[in-house]
């Protein structure tokens, strides 16, 4: 049996497999264009293509795709065999540097918000060598960006590695005034990934689940999550058989698969990996969503990303845990003496100054249909973005400000007994966890909780990555004139003036209070409470700015994202509406009309054989389901109405704000009697799985 250590990365074409199987020239140019950038030379992909070939056939490959990542958010794959015919009735193996560099997947099927026309099919995949190529299902995988035949950007991944390249540009120029050259600055990211595991045949059973990943309808079940026994606890016997594969599965293509858990809610679980650079933990995340998704049926389980499932019940996030580092030294290390730490409070003001200059952005990177039902919910972050520093790098801030920073102690470690002499005492964290915070700094990395669990987090990393860039193009311009005797001076003032300016979007209070969104707007922090309302920001002219000076994106291509979120939004709502109206018209009504017939009759046939009995509570429950039954038929009527009134509007940011401000409430209007009708209708009549079905199998 082979050990977790032995088939780590084994389907993977590694920087190890690489210096085994390529010349030692090829092997050096390939690690300067992925280090550097530098371009490949033809004869080196060459030489790359035929290895890469030869180690996938010898682990059974058989086919090759460009692996990438549309705008729709999943990813995409195009399969083309390693054989080629020669004519005699033979055929040999062939793979080129021509087609691992470049491909041609015919782009007219994507979301392109209007980059293209719909008969412009052509578009482009081009290899991206610092993601490396795996083997998945017998197939050569190769990352890849996604263009259009006129050179936009049609992917998720070409952004993110143009805010790689401008966050290492502007951190390498910072790191420069302070004397150091420790190399290329490196974003990283940890993604944390919760998700649900419900028994496969309850997904089928109901329409919702099935085609929309959430419930539209459901009462609340007997227990839910309120005893609290279930995060932390025994995982049950099919769901770690079902663990223990994911993380096999994930170890062989390389990925850290580290942490592994019961959530909160019954049914949730987490998987959490290492960090590494963002782009590969991006593709690394996705990856896992995927053997998450395809693995869970080998044990008769569906794998649920949705962001809320289950009304009441906690829903999942992806924490994303995100950094800056260079040379091996982690740029948000404190150290022993954070308020002496120059180049710490350099690079932790300018995050401050990013999130609170562009919080409307980063609320906008994570907006979906299906994250507006988690966010602001008291089970995550608010809808509203503020920075928790933790009590030592708060006071810092605080005698910065106050210009009181010769009067600040730096926190002792403070080392914890738990009056038990066999249990070992352990030193304090400098900051403790404020789970209501959106972005949070936690010792020596931010975790930003906002994104939700089926997202891609490209978006957020592109914005966090692109803010914090400009945040430090600014110190750079304003103190690479300074003389070297005067820079410390300056950057301190430099620190001071800007967190003066941005301290109102640290908060370190309960961030699911109203107090808190009443303080929020004193301080003028946005509260964008739904998708609609939050992606208007993406096309405001200081966001097109951001993303046109640090060379992201261009305006053309920031206005087809947000054309292409706004579709997506309308799409999705449209789909839920349609799929509630159906399940209200064919499956609950219908049930609960032949239960109050059943009702009828058995009062009917009480009184034909004993006129005097009393059918009280018959009679009762009889009028609590004919009422529910009016209330929901003029609900489906009215919400019916509405869905014909949404869907003729023509304008893509009317009709989003319709649905969220009109349609959605509808929604809930008709939700309400059939949820509570679900109490008193007979369970043979209940036309699908309940929550306690589901959550307590």
């Amino acid at each position: 049996m082979s050990t977790p250590v032995e088939i780590y990365g084994s389907l993977v074409f590694n920087d190890v497999t690489m210096q085994e199987k390529l010349p030692s020239d090829v092997y050096k140019k390939l690690s300067q264009t992925m280090k550097e950038g530098k371009a490949l030379d033809p004869d080196v992909a060459n030489a790359v293509a035929h290895a890469m070939k030869e180690w996938a056939i010898e682990h059974g490959a058989t086919h090759y795709a460009h692996w990438f990542q549309p705008l729709t958010g999943i990813t995409s794959e195009k399969h083309d065999a390693f054989i080629d015919p020669v004519g005699n009735g033979t055929a040999i193996t062939k793979f080129s540097g021509k087609e691992l560099i470049q491909g041609e997947p015919d782009a007219s099927s994507f979301p392109s918000g209007g980059l293209r026309a719909t008969f412009e099919a052509r578009g482009y995949t081009a290899w991206d060598p610092t993601s490396y190529a795996f083997i998945k299902d017998e197939v050569l995988c190769i990352p890849t960006a996604f263009s259009s035949y006129t050179g936009e950007a049609l992917d998720k991944k070409t952004p993110l590695l143009r805010s790689m390249a401008a966050i290492g540009e502007q951190g390498e120029r910072v790191l420069r005034l302070f004397g150091e050259d420790l190399g290329p600055v490196t974003s990283t990211v940890g993604a944390e990934q919760e998700y649900f595991l419900i028994p496969e045949k309850m997904l089928h059973a109901r329409q919702d689940l099935a085609v929309c990943g959430r419930t539209l309808f459901g009462a609340a079940p007997s227990k839910g999550q309120e005893l609290e026994e279930h995060y932390f606890g025994a995982i049950r016997p099919t769901v770690n058989e079902f663990m223990k594969e994911l993380d096999d599965e994930l170890w062989k293509l390389g990925i850290a698969a580290k942490t592994k858990h019961n959530e909160v809610a019954p049914c949730q679980h987490e998987l959490a990996p290492v960090f590494c650079q963002c782009n590969r933990a991006i593709d690394e995340n996705l990856l896992t969503m995927e053997k998450m998704r395809l693995l869970a049926s080998h044990y008769g389980l569906e794998c649920l990303q949705h962001e809320k499932p289950f009304e009441g019940i906690n829903g999942s996030g992806k924490h994303d845990n995100w950094s800056l580092s260079a040379g091996g030294v982690n740029l948000f290390d404190p150290g022993d003496n954070p308020i002496e730490n120059l180049r710490f409070l350099v690079f932790l003001t300018c995050v401050i100054e990013a999130v609170d200059e562009y919080q409307e952005l980063l609320r906008m990177s994570v907006a979906s249909a299906s994250n507006d039902h988690r966010l602001g919910a008291d089970e995550a972050p608010p809808a509203i973005v503020s920075m928790f520093l933790g009590d030592e790098i708060s006071g810092i801030v605080d005698a910065l400000v106050t210009d009181h920073e010769s009067e600040y102690t730096t926190a002792v470690k403070v080392a914890m007994d738990l009056g038990v002499d066999v249990l070992p005492n352990f030193l304090k964290d400098n900051t403790d966890r404020n789970r209501t915070s959106p972005f949070a700094f936690t010792g020596n990395k931010w975790e930003f909780r906002m994104p939700g669990s089926q997202q891609n987090l490209s978006d957020c990393n592109m914005v966090l990555n692109t803010a914090v860039a400009k945040s430090l193009k600014d110190f750079a311009d304003a103190l690479e004139a300074v003389p070297r005797e005067r820079f410390d001076q300056e950057a301190i003032a430099y620190v001071k003036r800007s967190l003066a300016k941005h301290r109102r979007i640290i908060f370190g209070g309960n961030g699911y209070s109203a107090e808190w969104e009443e303080e929020a707007a004193r301080r003028g922090l946005a509260n964008h409470r739904t998708t609609a309302e939050a992606l208007p920001c993406f096309v405001d002219p200081k966001s097109i700015e951001l993303f046109c000076q640090m060379g992201v994106m261009s305006e053309t291509e920031v206005r087809s994202r947000y054309e292409v979120k706004l579709e997506k939004y309308n799409k999705l709502m449209n789909i839920e509406t349609r799929v509630m109206k159906r399940m209200a018209y064919r499956d609950y009504l219908p049930a609960i009309s032949e239960y109050a017939a059943d009702v009828a009759d058995r009062i009917t046939s009480i009184k034909t054989a004993l006129p005097a009995a009393d059918a009280t509570h018959l009679e009762e429950s009889l009028n609590i389901i004919l009422k529910g039954m009016k209330e929901a038929s003029e609900a489906l009527t009215a919400l019916n109405d509405l869905h014909d009134e949404a869907e003729a509007i023509a304008d893509e940011q009317e009709r989003a704000n319709f649905y969220a401000a009109r349609i959605i409430p509808a929604m809930d209007a008709l939700r309400a009697p059939i949820d509570r009708l679900e109490n008193f209708v007979d369970c043979q009549y209940w036309p699908v799985p309940t929550y306690n079905d589901i959550l307590f199998y």
